[in-house]
Parts: C-alpha cells; structure tokens; sequence
C-alpha cells in the first residue's frame, strides 16, 4: 500500500480544526483523513508548527521549501513522490493515492450520517447532506 504523507503549514494545532473560524476545508481534510486511517490506508499528516523535525528530515520537502516557501503548502507525497501541492487532496484523491480507488469507478463513502457518491476522477461529490 503506498504511502501518503501531507506536510501542512503552521496550523494552530495539529488538525487546523480549532479556534472560533474553524476552516471548513481543513474539517473535510481531517474527516477524509480519519476515513483512509479507518481502511488501514498509510497516511500521515505533518503540521510545520508541531512537527518541524518531518519537514526537516524529509529530502523531497526541505527541497520543496527551498522553492516554494510555506507559501506552497500543502504538499501531498505518495511514497516520496510528490502528487499535490497548494491545495488539499480530495477524499477521492486521497483514496486514489493510498491505492484504494481506481480512477474510473465511482466510491460510495460514509460522511457522517449522510453517504456520498464519490466519483475518483472528478472529486465531486453527490447527495442530499449539503457538504458539496
């Protein structure tokens, strides 16, 4: 199973996910997260603020930052590769990069109390919850 690995910018806290203006991507990120993490996918998460030694140990990332500054997170890696950058994969992107999608089929994932269709290829989403 490939290895996925998001390198944040300095969050307030580990998931971004606190303070009164709570990020409304940043709580799909972390839900998505929680969801690959319950298929036994291998993904973590780095924040700059609570893990500056992932970023400084990680040869891709450090080169990364040399370019792009923080300015340039998130960056998305799959087994060192980089797949993503600037802005948060999708739950279907996710899905795809921890090889658990192909990029034809469509998902059926849980959000919440609501179940989405997911299509792998596109990241959009369908149903009633009003998420999308």
């Amino acid at each position: 199973m490939p290895a996925v690995r998001v390198f944040e910018p300095a969050l307030c806290c580990n998931t971004g996910v606190c303070g009164p203006d709570v990020d409304e991507a940043l709580v799909t990120f972390s839900a998505d997260l929680g969801h690959l993490k319950e298929l036994g996918a291998d993904v973590e998460r780095h924040n700059l603020a609570n893990d500056p030694r992932a970023f400084a140990t990680d040869e891709t990332v450090r080169a990364f930052l040399q370019v792009a500054g923080s300015e340039g997170l998130p960056l998305t890696l799959v087994d060192g590769v980089t797949a993503q950058t600037g802005t948060y994969p999708s739950r279907a992107q996710l899905l795809r990069y921890a090889g658990l999608a192909s990029d034809t089929s469509a998902e059926v994932v849980p959000d919440g109390a609501a179940t989405l269709a997911v299509s792998a290829q596109s990241g959009e989403c369908s149903g009633s919850s009003g998420c999308c």
